[in-house]
């Protein structure tokens, strides 16, 4: 027997009662993509709650009396299901308790703590109105009592932190009512089903039972069963009328859940995907009654047939706007689709033609070719292109507006001279992904405006200096070489080139041929790009740099770049200090000059903000070398942070700019992709080792697999999938590359892979690796993880053997056979 009730925060918490956390349940384990979810939830609610009294279902808490209680002291419940939400949403209140007691009146802090957090003049166990497992207990308690550990590195104390960090963002100096509103919307407006058990049930049965679930619904299935959950009456005509035929348009619940998404980030960049669900469902709960349910299914449902458009860019009747969508789709990113969305939508509804979005999405492409040609293909493309929709000037000409907003800030829209200038060095086979590259190149043969149409779709990229160099190659590049230069240093500088770059259906023919082999076969050719190339009477660094240059200007005329004189923005984002500073744990520090990387200021402007303006956590900013600049170090001592005998911060609880970014989940410009941040950690190693390292993963790619890069900052590590975690038999890679300088080949992750899980199969893998020059794997590790120098990558022969290795791997982890049987 089970008591269901309707309540809110407020009578769950006011009056004497303890909610203690059974031991059976986890630790705290809420993480910043929860805690958003939850705080954006409570910023729209306080504000809808301006102007009607609304409120917000957050979920059920499920009690149990406990045991121990008595006739007298405090009742208490065990949290059977619920506990994070409960333990976040006090959490939260202790945050905003400190937030007003230090920037509105010290009485929030004894008014807070007597009415939602404590317990008042009760014994010290019964203190607490919740009270976490023991594990998370002290950290729990710093928060309740503001010790100077609160917010520590924990759980608990990231939570605490997130919203310490997100009050400070929140809060405007010209209105001075809204914590108060926010305060009113957690207690008063988050709704929950209190669900309490009936004395002698057993608590751990019934918390067993309610995480023993099935097989999730999709998003897309959840948000049509809410939406016509909302049309009690008009349910089956809506279904009939509207719903679908969107379902039969878009096909898949895939499709459904972008066109959703898709909706969502119009007005909101910062939400993701797999938010859709939650996204939607806070919108439709802002609707009231069927009629406005109706209009908004009918909206998404005109939404739904310009997605199709862009899905299929064939139905486009438009040659100009079908050619660009054509083209953005071959570059296949999807954060490309909320500007296509908008563009389409902008068309639609009259307020753009369709010359104007074929030219805003021609900048686009623009915008995507000069990074590539540049060297900066990916760094911070995603946060660029869904920003672009919310933060672009809606008043210009919708073109205008796209090539305005690329144009300025750190967005690395390479100008005329850096495309003249990189072309020529940057190793543009080694950036961005293989099908990117082609497409490229495909288009600039579009570009040359044949008269003879040729099939460019099964065309590879081909090196005319080949890869894997030969004698008579060193023979022809050797006499333009100056002096102290070796054939290897140039070789290395232009392989990859742009330059030395083209399209070719003989890949494998032409191979490591002699020039004179290769101009023959390429004058057969039916594309200009290599009949160029075939004029010349040899082929070197000057020929090389020249078609670079050439090339270079073919861009240049075919895709506009930035605006001319666009400068990076310039205005310093001190509410970005603030929410970083307000994130930092207890017991760390930084410095001046950290938190200019994250501003984009330099270190004596922000040492003229701390000594100006009142900030969050300013006494943890401290000089270079952990030295103080004033008399905090007792405050800092009591936080947790460690001293020398000179008086210096211990360097271990430094944090970075990049920690502080991370440490308050802020998305800047300047982050790079972990992709680039992997590259640029080989080059350490030096040009030609990284080189030789990215090529073998190039050709990882070109095989079908795909990439996965680990989170650290400090060393981000590549894995080579041959299969994903959600395919059959699950994921399984052969190595691990590691920046620092080695290559881990994971037979203890092969011992339960399909069908690396054999042992001869382990066994071969280990003898063709160790075939390769410089690789010598233990035989007596082949359940362990051995690893190999990247640096006997080097060699060509080792090369050519790791990728014959990498193949037969491939082809082992897809088989069918052995996927079967590990079912």
């Amino acid at each position: 027997m089970v008591t269901a009730n309707e309540t809110t925060l407020q009578h769950l918490l006011e009056g004497s009662k303890q909610y203690r956390v059974p031991l059976y349940q986890r630790t705290y384990s809420w993480e910043t993509k929860q805690l958003r979810q939850l705080w954006e939830d409570v910023v729209g609610l306080a504000e809808d709650r301006v102007t009607r009294d609304s409120t917000h279902f957050i979920g059920s808490v499920v009690l149990a009396p406990s045991p121990g209680n008595g006739p007298t002291g405090v009742p208490q419940y065990l949290v059977v299901d619920g506990q994070q939400r409960l333990t976040t949403l006090t959490l939260l209140l202790c945050a905003i308790r400190d937030h007003r007691a230090t920037h509105e009146d010290a009485i929030h802090r004894g008014r807070m703590n007597d009415l939602y957090l404590t317990n008042p003049y009760k014994p010290e166990a019964q203190r607490l109105k919740v009270l976490p497992t023991q594990t998370d207990r002290e950290a729990y308690q710093a928060c309740v009592d503001s010790t100077p550990h609160a917010g520590g590195r924990d759980s608990i104390g990231t939570a605490y932190r997130f919203f310490a960090a997100k009050l400070v963002e929140l809060d405007d100096p010209d209105d001075p009512f809204d914590i108060e509103r926010l305060e009113n919307a957690v207690i008063s407006g988050l709704t929950l089903v209190s669900i309490t058990t009936h004395p002698g049930d057993n608590a751990h049965r019934i918390f067993e039972s309610l995480n023993n679930t099935g097989a999730a619904l999709s998003q897309a299935d959840l948000l049509r069963n809410y939406l016509f959950m909302r049309l009690p009456t008009r349910g089956e005509q809506v279904y009939r009328s509207l719903w679908l035929p969107l379902q039969d348009q878009l096909k898949t619940a895939k499709n459904l859940e972008l066109l959703f998404w898709l909706d969502l980030v119009q007005d909101d960049a910062r939400i993701k995907q797999t938010d859709t669900y939650s996204g939607q469902q806070a919108r439709l709960d802002r609707l009231d009654g069927e009629e406005s349910i109706e209009a908004d299914v009918a909206r998404l449902c005109g939404l739904g047939a310009l997605l199709h458009t862009i899905l299929t860019p064939a139905t486009e009747s438009h040659a100009g706007v079908r050619t660009r969508l054509q083209r953005l789709d071959e570059w296949g990113t999807t954060t490309v689709y909320p500007l296509l969305l908008h563009l389409l939508d902008r068309r639609r509804q009259g307020t753009a033609t369709s010359d104007e979005i074929a030219s805003a999405m021609l900048y686009v492409e623009s915008f995507f070719v000069r990074r590539q040609i540049i060297g900066r293909a990916t760094a911070g493309i995603n946060r660029i292109l869904l920003q672009l929709v919310t933060e672009m000037d809606r008043t210009r000409p919708v073109d205008l507006a796209v090539h305005d907003y690329l144009s300025t800030g750190r967005k690395h829209y390479a100008d005329d001279d850096e495309v003249r200038t990189l072309i020529r060095t940057v190793p543009y086979y080694l950036n961005g992904r293989a099908k990117q590259r082609t497409s490229i190149l495909r288009w600039l043969e579009a570009e040359h405006g044949s008269k003879e149409p040729v099939d460019l779709s099964s065309l590879t990229i081909e090196h005319v200096l080949p890869q894997t160099s030969t004698d008579e190659w060193e023979q022809a590049v050797s006499p333009d070489l100056e002096p102290g230069e070796t054939y290897e240093q140039v070789h290395s500088a232009l392989v990859h080139t742009l330059g030395n770059l083209t399209l070719t259906g003989y890949n494998s023919e032409l191979s490591n041929s002699p020039f004179d082999v290769k101009r023959a076969q390429l004058d057969k050719s039916g594309l200009v790009m290599n009949q160029d190339i075939a004029q010349q009477s040899e082929w070197g660094r000057p020929q090389i740099h020249a078609r670079a240059d050439a090339l270079a200007e073919r861009i240049i005329a075919a895709w506009p770049g930035p605006l001319a004189g666009a400068k990076p923005g310039t205005n310093v984002q001190w509410n970005l200090m603030n929410t970083a500073l307000a994130a930092m744990p207890a017991g760390s520090w930084t410095t001046a000059g950290d938190i200019a990387a994250v501003v984009g200021t330099t270190t004596q402007a922000v040492l003229a903000r701390l000594g100006s303006v009142p900030t969050p956590h300013a006494h943890r900013v401290l000089q270079a070398g952990g030295l103080l600049s004033d008399g905090s170090r007792e405050v800092l001592r009591a936080e947790g942070l460690e001293f020398d005998e000179h008086g210096r911060a211990s360097l271990e609880q430094r944090l970075s700019f990049e920690d502080l970014a991370e440490a308050s989940g802020l998305d800047l410009e300047w982050a790079e992709e972990p992709a680039d941040r992997f590259a640029s950690q080989l080059h350490e190693h030096g040009r030609e080792v990284a080189e030789a390292v990215l090529e073998m993963v190039e050709f990882w790619d070109e095989l079908g697999g795909s990439l996965g890069f680990g989170t650290g900052r400090s060393e981000t590590s590549c894995f080579l999938f041959a299969r994903e975690k959600d395919e059959e038999g699950g994921n399984i890679w052969p190595f691990a590359i590691y920046p620092s300088g080695r290559v881990e080949v994971v037979f203890q992750h092969l011992l339960t892979r399909a069908p690396f899980h054999q042992a001869a199969l382990r066994e071969e893998l280990l003898r063709r690796l160790n075939a390769a020059p410089g690789v010598d794997l233990p035989a007596a590790k082949i359940e362990k993880r051995p690893s190999f120098p990247v640096g006997a990558l080097l060699a060509p022969e080792a090369r050519a053997v790791v990728r014959e290795t990498l193949k037969w791997f491939y082809d082992q982890a897809r088989s069918t056979v052995f996927v079967g049987a590990a079912r």
